[in-house]
């Protein structure tokens, strides 16, 4: 399968997985729509896709408002066309702690990772569902798989996404619509990269989206990757809590927040 002149629209693309999907999908002829807040770097991104002989538009919107939200992508549908690929990768993550109980950076972390991932299809089901065809995925984690101490609100707005998307796939199954869960493991890309700790498997942004679009390619259901931090985590779902709680210790005692808030 190819996506060559195919229409596809990513959130969060002005930097990491995002960045390099759409560069990745505009080198196969694929025009990509781009959407993220920061319009300095969105537009630097579609100058670039655009040099290399690419097509590509932009708009600035945060998915976490979902008016911002749908105007994004329906702007970016009426100049590029009808969107074939939804690919739903914005993403925010900070630790969980506890004295103070940081419930703003949990609220802000479901309202991007799993309300961002829902307004985000809004914006072109009804499109996809009249012209019975279309793909929509979402970029999850590995770390929707277990609840992990000091990233209690992180985990668990990917588990949202994972449950949300599966319930979808189904839905949509008779309807010509594909639906894909996308979990990768550690990716360097900003949000990482406050990480004081070795990341094992560590994938640049570029290898995560060649792998993401052979995934796509194949209309996969579910897409764990690499194998190893995958099967990783299947054991650390089995794992006591007194041993999570252990491995974790270090990292609970200094979290790596963001360099910018939430």
């Amino acid at each position: 399968m190819s996506f060559a002149g195919q229409v596809a629209i990513i959130t969060g693309a002005s930097s990491g997985i995002g960045w390099a999907l759409a560069q990745t999908l505009a080198a196969e002829g694929c025009k990509v729509g781009l959407v993220a807040r920061r319009r300095e770097q969105l537009a630097e991104l579609a100058g670039h896709i655009e040099k290399s002989g690419g097509s590509a538009a932009f708009a600035v919107g945060d998915v976490a408002e979902r008016a911002q939200a749908i105007a994004a992508i329906q702007k970016l549908a009426s100049r590029l066309g009808p969107v074939d690929l939804l690919i739903a990768n914005a993403g925010v993550g900070a630790p969980t702690t506890l004295a103070p109980f940081n419930v703003g950076d949990v609220e802000k972390m479901f309202r991007v990772n799993v309300l961002g991932v829902v307004y985000s299809l809004e914006a072109v089901l009804p499109q996809m569902l009249e012209r019975r065809r279309g793909h929509l995925a979402a970029i999850s984690s590995l770390a929707a798989y277990k609840g992990l101490p000091g990233e209690s609100g992180y985990t668990s707005s990917k588990a949202a996404v994972n449950v949300f998307m599966e319930g979808m796939r189904v839905q949509l199954r008779s309807k010509g619509i594909a639906v894909t869960t996308i979990c990768p493991g550690f990716v360097k890309t900003p949000m990482t990269e406050v990480n004081e700790f070795k990341m094992p498997w560590l994938l640049t942004a570029e290898e995560a989206a060649r792998r993401i679009i052979r995934a796509l390619k194949q209309k996969r259901k579910v897409y764990n990757f690499p194998w190893q931090m995958s099967l990783f985590m299947k054991f650390a779902r089995w794992a006591p809590d007194w041993l999570v709680e252990r491995m974790m210790h270090t990292y609970n005692e200094n979290p790596p927040f963001p360099k910018t808030p939430l």
